[in-house]
């Protein structure tokens, strides 16, 4: 019997679509592994949020409640977590490789001396699991021995868990924190607000890269282009690192892994770092006026042209349409 924690992690009781998918994996690992997959919420007043993802199809939901996990702090969860995975007997403790998650599963994997697996993007019948390395080049299988092991999977690689008819129960546990190892303080929490969709969610992305060539174009020329197509802002890795743009814009290797129904690369040129974060998405259209430029390798339409000219015509035949 393998059973299988997932953490849920919510946005002050929202559960992400990253959340449903590690639910999803969840049980999809559960069911090959003849065991159950049990929901963990934490917070300072997590009821709520238990409530909600009881309906998700899950076989039971525990809340870990404390003052103390009311801002993700990585260490206090990872503490909460190691020791609810030593009470119950998990076979694995599984999230998806979100910011928390990215900082919370190694601190994790550490406290239970467990082996860990990153990224995953499928699971096998046998136990394995396949994860991409290289910026996606090779897919690895690989297998972790010993009684836990700990998994983040990749936010594009399984489809969200969908709510069912039954509600499972819910079971509040007092979680095990130490003082003397709570490192972390929270000291505040600034949200970016827009009324764009958030980059990972976005049924249509549309990214900028070095070619625009300053954090201005991005406004003049690329902003109405995102706007009116109502989706969300990306960027390629150069364009950060230009300063053009903050970096939670990043889409990439090193940034966010993105899968939208439509994603839209303007001037970038497809560095391999970039493909490996947007390369799972369903079309891809590529604007560089380089013909040569790796994006159209993956791209299933491609427009050689100067950007500074062809946005603009996409904005004006966008508005056309709609009026």
């Amino acid at each position: 019997m393998g059973d299988v924690l997932v953490f849920a992690e919510h946005n002050g009781g929202h559960f992400p679509k990253t959340t449903l998918i590690a639910v999803n994996a969840g049980l999809e690992m559960a069911r090959k592994r003849g065991g159950q997959a049990i929901a963990v919420v934490t917070g300072d007043n997590a009821s709520g949020p238990a409530a909600e993802i009881a309906k998700y199809g899950v076989s039971k939901v525990i809340v870990l409640e404390d003052p103390r996990l009311a801002n993700d702090l990585a260490d206090a969860a990872a503490q909460a977590l190691a020791g609810l995975a030593k009470s119950v007997n998990a076979e694995t403790i599984l999230t998806t490789a979100t910011a928390l998650g990215k900082d919370l599963m190694p601190r994790l994997a550490a406290k239970l001396n467990a082996p860990m697996a990153s990224e995953i993007i499928a699971i096998n019948d046998d136990g394995t699991m396949i994860r991409p390395m290289y910026a996606g080049n090779v897919l690895a299988t690989i297998e972790l021995e010993g009684p836990v092991r700990v998994v983040t999977v990749r936010g594009t690689a399984f489809d969200a868990a969908k709510p069912g008819d039954t509600v499972a129960p819910v079971e509040k546990v007092t979680p095990e924190l130490d003082p003397a190892g709570l490192k972390m303080e929270f000291v505040a929490f600034n949200a970016i607000k827009s009324d764009r969709p958030q980059l990972t969610e976005a049924r249509i992305v549309v990214s900028g890269g070095r070619g625009l060539k300053s954090g201005e174009n991005f406004k003049t020329v690329l902003e109405p282009l995102v706007d009116e197509m109502g989706a969300a802002m990306g960027a390629s890795r150069a364009a950060v690192d230009a300063g053009f743009v903050p970096n939670d814009l990043q889409v990439g290797q090193t940034g966010k892994v993105v899968a939208p129904e439509l994603y839209v690369a303007v001037g970038i040129s497809g560095a391999i770092q970039h493909l490996a974060g947007m390369k799972d998405s369903k079309t891809i259209v590529a604007i560089n006026k380089d013909e040569e430029a790796p994006i159209f390798g993956v791209a299933d339409f491609g427009l050689v042209a100067d950007l500074f000219k062809a946005v603009p015509e996409m904005v004006e035949e966008l508005k056309k349409v709609k009026h």
